[in-house]
C-alpha cells in the first residue's frame, strides 16, 4: 500500500502542471478508524474514496476541520489543507458503507465523464489476435463487437444514446461499462484490466 503526504504533494505541485487526480468520497469516519486504539484526541477523521481516473481505492486521513462530506470530490495526489495523507487500499480495506456506495459512485463518474467512456467504444483495440477489448464487456460477443466496429467506421459515436441507436443489439452501452468496472474492482485476479488499476494493496 502506498501513502502520500505533504512532501509528495509539494513534489507534485512542482511537476508538469497536469490536472490533479481526483476521487469521490464514499464514506466518512469523523472520529477516526474504529480499530485505532489511540485516545480520541489523537485520532484524525478518515474518509474512503474512489479515484475518477483509474478507479483506485483510497483511505484519506483528514484534517479535523476539512469540511469534506460523502459525495465530495477531492484531490488525492496533492494532499493539502483538507487531506493530510492518502493511502491506497484494496476492496477489503473499505468500510462496508463505502463498499455499498461503490456502484453509485461508478455511475456518477461515468455520468460526469460521458465523452471519455463513449470514446472507449470509439477507440478500443484488439488486445491479442483473438481477443478485442470490446469483448471484455459483459454481453458483447463476436457479432455485437463487429457491429460496433462496423458502425464506428462510419463516424465516431457521440453519446451513449447515439451508441444504442446506431449499434443493433447494444441496448445498454453505459450499464455494461458499470458492470465491467465493478468486476475489475471486485476481482484482483483478472488477466485483463481496462478501467480499474490493480490495487497496490493486493
Amino acid at each position: 500500500m502506498t501513502e502520500r503526504g505533504s512532501e509528495s504533494a509539494e513534489a507534485d505541485a512542482a511537476g508538469d502542471g497536469e490536472a490533479p487526480t481526483t476521487a469521490v468520497v464514499l464514506d466518512l469516519l469523523p472520529n477516526g478508524r474504529p480499530d485505532d486504539d489511540r485516545p480520541a484526541y489523537q485520532k484524525s477523521p478518515v474518509a474512503y474514496a474512489l479515484g475518477e481516473a483509474e478507479f483506485g481505492l483510497y483511505e484519506l486521513t483528514l484534517e479535523d476541520d476539512s469540511g469534506i462530506s460523502i459525495g465530495d470530490t477531492v484531490a488525492v495526489d496533492t494532499p493539502g489543507e483538507a487531506v493530510r495523507r492518502v493511502r491506497s487500499v484494496d476492496l477489503d480495506g473499505l468500510t462496508s458503507a463505502a463498499r455499498s456506495e461503490l456502484e453509485y459512485a461508478v455511475n456518477d463518474v461515468i455520468d460526469r465523464n460521458e465523452r471519455r467512456f463513449v470514446d472507449f467504444y470509439n477507440d478500443a483495440q484488439a488486445i491479442t489476435t483473438r481477443l478485442h477489448a470490446l469483448n471484455l464487456l459483459p454481453g458483447i460477443g463476436k457479432k455485437l463487437r463487429n457491429n460496433v466496429l462496423d458502425e464506428r467506421k462510419r463516424g465516431p459515436f457521440e453519446s451513449f444514446e447515439d451508441l444504442s441507436e446506431r449499434v443493433s443489439g447494444l441496448h445498454r452501452p453505459r450499464e455494461v461499462l458499470v458492470e465491467r468496472i465493478m468486476e475489475e474492482l471486485r476481482k484482483e485476479d483478472l488477466k485483463y484490466r481496462i478501467f480499474a488499476r490493480r490495487s497496490e494493496g493486493a
